[in-house]
């Protein structure tokens, strides 16, 4: 029994240490406030303020988003998705082109494709960027607003 107990207690700890690993790992992981200075948006306006929070979760990450539109309506989303290319729900308001799913893809360790979806259809895709130092996170994205219009984001953010 004493085996028996030795043997699930060092899977226990592989496990945690597994989650602790992959969370220094990935550079993405912290808060990031948007510097407004230094993004863009076409169509305007930019928002007053975004805050995205990451956090580790399983092989992947939950992401929180927090906005102030130009209008000072406050909206929040958020998603658990791993790096594998499936679909995942998101919850919440203000959700960029109405997208009801997420799709994660790992480029490389500081580069992570991100495909937001209506109904099963590509509204917006994104690149998200950490700088080498871990201080800024840009995000490309381009697609379509909740009218249905065009629309190109250019964000840069620095983390907290």
């Amino acid at each position: 029994m004493k085996r028996i107990f030795a043997i699930v207690g060092v899977v226990v700890m592989a496990a945690l240490m597994q989650g602790v690993v992959l969370a220094e790992s990935n550079p993405f992981i912290g808060t990031w406030k948007m510097n407004a200075e230094k993004s863009k948006f076409s169509p305007g306006p930019a928002p007053k303020s975004l805050t995205i929070t990451m956090e580790a979760a399983g092989d992947g990450v939950k992401s929180t988003s927090q906005a102030t539109g130009a209008d000072g309506t406050s909206t929040s989303w958020s998603y658990t998705a791993n790096y594998d290319g499936n679909d995942n729900p998101i919850t919440g308001t203000g959700v960029p082109g109405a997208a009801d799913t997420v799709t994660l893809r790992r480029i490389n360790v500081n580069k992570t494709e991100l495909t937001l979806k209506k109904g099963g259809q590509v509204v917006r895709t994104a690149w998200l960027v950490v700088f080498k130092d871990g201080k800024v996170l840009k995000i490309i994205a381009k697609g379509k607003d909740v009218d249905g219009k065009p629309s190109k984001v250019g964000l840069v953010l620095d983390k907290q």
